[in-house]
């Protein structure tokens, strides 16, 4: 029983909440408005694009953290770093980036925060064992995460330093990798067995794309859009991906890639490239990778590959696509009994004569 007079303390799913959110709600929508000296319909826009459901005008939804990091947002637009044109999709990219991140983390916390019983069994953390942990972990959590963040912005320190606009087009490989199969197997499995399998995807994946200078664009569930400077990069990645990949227990893996003009923004890609090299996975068989005229051409005369054409065929967008496949040329060509030398040197040539009509058909093609 508590003592006479005394006060009790805030309830721990109300103090979890304050420490979450920087502080108690005290602020209506209209009050956040005013504070701000943003029209409530701006603020209401922005809200939206970060993706939390829209305030009745006297809810209190609004701490003093919130009108803190609208007033940043001002400072941000008044200096012109920000565009008011584009603040909404800034904030949708933002929006839509830590809310995966914040997802993760959730699911992480609460199975690190239950507990194991002697007999085997689990059972839930309090909610003061919650409030606890969060005032320990949330600290190092923010601060790992604004070292990422430091990190990648130093990884792109050549595109901060460069004269490139906001939305300019780069020249980038833009590859698929899609796991075939993974619409049927999944039915058969359970959650935990899902996850596991899309965890260990997306682990490997973005080892050996990161291993090979490539970028993560994003994931959806059974496949990976990455980007890479170089057609090397690009097919060391598509190569490598399903080999590190295979095992009986997993589906087969195919990649696509083709390389050219992309507008990178917001952390995504746009363009033609990215729906060619997603038409060019679809055709791929499982375990291998193809790839588009531009990546076969700056992969020629390597002899570390062998690049091969297919025939021509057409799919939504592309009349008359012609995919090329490429494959690693085995070690022990040198060593091969038989002389095939000979035969791969015409597959060489051929190969070489239809880049080269390609390239004849493209320039007549450009000609007035």
């Amino acid at each position: 029983m508590d003592d006479p007079g005394e006060v009790p303390g805030p309830d721990p799913r109300e103090a979890l909440e304050r420490l979450l959110l920087d502080g108690p709600r005290c602020y209506t929508r209209l009050q956040v408005a005013e504070l701000t000296g943003m029209p409530p319909e701006r603020n209401q826009r922005l809200w939206r694009a970060l993706g939390f459901p829209d305030a009745a005008d006297d809810d209190l939804v609004f701490t003093d953290a919130d009108v803190t990091a609208l007033g940043v947002l001002s400072e941000l637009i008044n200096s012109g770093f920000v565009d008011a044109d584009t603040e909404a999709s800034i904030a949708r990219a933002m929006g839509q980036a830590l809310s995966r991140l914040a997802d993760w983390q959730a699911d992480m916390l609460a199975d690190a925060l239950t507990r194991s019983e002697p007999g085997g069994g689990r059972r839930a953390a309090s909610a003061e064992e919650v409030v606890a942990v969060a005032r320990e972990l949330l600290p190092k959590m923010r601060d790992i995460q604004h070292y990422v963040w430091r990190r990648h912005l130093a990884a792109n320190a050549d595109r901060l330093q460069s004269s490139v606009g906001r939305g300019d087009g780069r020249e980038l490989a833009v590859g698929f990798a899609d796991l075939v199969g993974y619409t049927s197997r999944s039915r058969g499995m359970g959650g935990r067995e899902l996850g596991a399998m899309v965890e260990d995807f997306e682990s490997i994946a973005t080892a050996v794309i990161a291993r090979h200078h490539g970028r993560v664009v994003k994931t959806v569930g059974d496949g990976v859009l990455f980007t890479a400077a170089s057609a090397v990069d690009a097919v060391e990645i598509g190569l490598r991906l399903p080999e590190v990949w295979d095992a009986d227990e997993r589906p087969p893996l195919r990649v696509g890639a083709a390389y050219g003009p992309v507008l990178t923004r917001l952390g995504d890609v746009y363009s033609p490239v990215v729906n060619l090299a997603s038409r060019l996975t679809s055709l791929g068989r499982p375990g291998t990778v193809l790839v588009d005229r531009n990546l076969a051409r700056g992969l020629r005369g390597m002899p570390a590959y062998r690049v091969r054409p297919l025939r021509r065929v057409s799919v939504r967008g592309y009349d008359h696509l012609q995919p090329w496949l490429v494959r690693r040329r085995p070690s022990g060509d040198d060593d091969s009994p038989f002389d095939t030398s000979a035969f791969e040197d015409m597959l060489d040539g051929l190969a070489d004569d239809v880049l080269d009509q390609e390239e004849d058909d493209r320039t007549d093609g450009d000609r007035p």
